[in-house]
């Protein structure tokens, strides 16, 4: 798969993968290093963890942002180490991974890219060992990253991690750009609050790593902020009668598809995600 490394700040590495725009993440210490997110199945995993391997040879802890198929299922090749993840991470995984795994496995057949379908279908599927229900640090040997949680948002189990030396922020799905929210299996009323708390954690110069497309900043966060918060009103007045579909959809700031995932998620008609 194609894929191209971006240094953000001294030590502070993104990898940029073709395939669903993913943003995997490095952070590099004096004595280890942190692994931010794993990949969609064992194969790309394998992939990422000889691109880490050239970069560092420190030992890893891995950090999964969420429980989704694209960040959580390469976490195979990374063992041993310890594996980082909120509790409902730990339960989406044990819950939902063979139903994700059919389903990515249909969509990449229908897209006529066995490949990829055989990989996630063969994937073996690692539980995180450690579980972060309340803000933690991993030390990395002059280097200490920050891990929190602000509530529920592009999944139940978001994670967000600082790197405060480097003033560098990865937020895993809560931001997406390049592409609208995906707000299946979301929770679009909180995800706005998730994104104050992240916010936060960010100054004018701050790097904001989002799960998919290039890095951004704090005004590009904030944006999507009020965009997300704009849909859940737009979709409060559909609920309440004073506004039509027709109308939701004119002033959505989103595209049609995503602005119905969020009608959707508001009324509790789906539940699975990326």
């Amino acid at each position: 798969m194609s894929a191209r490394w971006i240094e953000v700040a001294d030590g502070v590495h993104v990898r940029r993968h073709e395939e669903l725009d993913l943003s995997l993440g490095l952070v590099v210490g004096e004595d280890a290093c942190l692994v931010v997110d794993t990949g969609g199945d064992e194969v790309q995993g394998g992939e990422w963890a000889a691109a880490v391997r050239a970069v560092t040879p420190l030992p890893w802890t891995v950090v999964l942002t969420h429980s989704h198929f694209d960040h959580a299922f390469g976490t195979q090749a990374f063992l041993p180490c310890p594996v980082l993840a909120h509790p409902n991470c730990v339960d989406e995984l044990v819950i939902d991974s063979a139903e994700d795994k059919e389903k990515w496995s249909a969509h990449y057949t229908a897209q006529n890219r066995p490949d990829i379908a055989e990989a996630i279908r063969a994937t073996r599927i690692v539980l995180p060992d450690t579980v972060v229900s309340a803000p933690t640090t991993v030390d990395l040997g002059g280097r200490v990253v920050e891990i929190a949680q602000f509530g529920r948002g592009h999944t139940d189990n978001d994670l967000v991690l600082r790197v405060p030396d480097a003033d560098v922020v990865f937020a895993g799905d809560l931001v997406e750009n390049g592409a609208p929210p995906a707000f299946e299996g979301s929770f679009p009323a909180s995800w706005p609050t998730a994104l104050a708390g992240l916010l936060e954690l960010t100054g004018p110069d701050t790097v904001v790593v989002p799960g998919h497309g290039d890095p951004v900043d704090a005004a590009f966060v904030d944006a999507q902020r009020a965009d997300i918060a704009a849909v859940v009103e737009l979709a409060r007045a559909l609920a309440a009668g004073s506004v039509t579909l027709a109308e939701v959809l004119r002033d959505s700031p989103f595209p049609a598809d995503a602005t119905h995932g969020a009608i959707g998620r508001l009324t509790g008609r789906n539940r699975s995600g990326r």
